[in-house]
């Protein structure tokens, strides 16, 4: 697929229809940018773009429910994508396999649920970590006039390291002083600061829960 073809909106946007490819089931409906098709090309798996976020995510971050790509097509007037994927478990973020799971006139859905989505997608440590990277990483890639991230950004590799040390130095006092509420505000922080470096090097927390699973000894 030439990304040339494709007729993005004002907003640098295009729909893209989610179709499981064994049931020709219709999964989902989202929105991608240019970089979100072409990591969508480039990795083989979903990736769409948060209207809401102003920031990319991948289908299944968190939860697992991840779609391989199989086929992309595009319409005739060259402004709507269909991905046609092989999906793991469900695409619905509220725990069906389909978003389309309500008959108009109904409220509740006629699909059975296949994981308890508040157990899922609360307010889990993975997804607070996954959504501030999020937030982080867009700032590197659109930066926004007077965000802190975007000076950090700015000031490069040093600034970013100096950061990290010296909220790791205040994390080490709040600990000595056995203040729990300071422990916390400057362990915050430095959780904040150490995203920002994985987002300078390109990394990812998926990564970094990857080797930290390592360390369940």
């Amino acid at each position: 697929m030439n990304l040339d073809n494709i007729k993005f909106d004002t907003q640098g946007l295009v729909p893209a229809i989610i179709q499981d490819q064994k049931t020709n089931t219709v999964l989902m409906l989202a929105y991608m940018n240019k970089e979100a098709l072409r990591k969508t090309i480039e990795t083989g798996v979903t990736w769409f773009y948060s209207r809401s976020r102003k920031a990319l995510w991948q289908k299944g971050e968190t939860s697992g429910n991840t779609q391989k790509v199989i086929e992309l097509y595009y319409d005739c007037d060259a402004d709507t994508i269909l991905v046609k994927v092989e999906q793991t478990g469900a695409a619905c973020h509220e725990g069906t396999f389909s978003c389309f799971s309500r008959k108009l006139g109904q409220t509740e859905s006629h699909e059975e649920k296949l994981f308890d989505a508040e157990q899922v997608y609360g307010q889990s440590l993975v997804t607070v970590l996954h959504e501030l990277y999020h937030v982080i990483n867009d700032r590197k890639l659109n930066p926004k006039e007077g965000s802190y991230t975007n000076y950090l950004f700015d000031k490069g590799q040093d600034k970013i390291l100096k950061k990290v040390g010296e909220e790791a130095a205040e994390t080490i006092i709040a600990s000595k002083n056995n203040n729990n509420e300071e422990l916390l505000y400057e362990m915050a922080d430095l959780w904040y600061h150490c995203l920002v470096l994985l987002a300078y090097h390109q990394a990812t927390p998926s990564e970094l829960l990857t080797e930290l699973q390592k360390r369940r000894k």
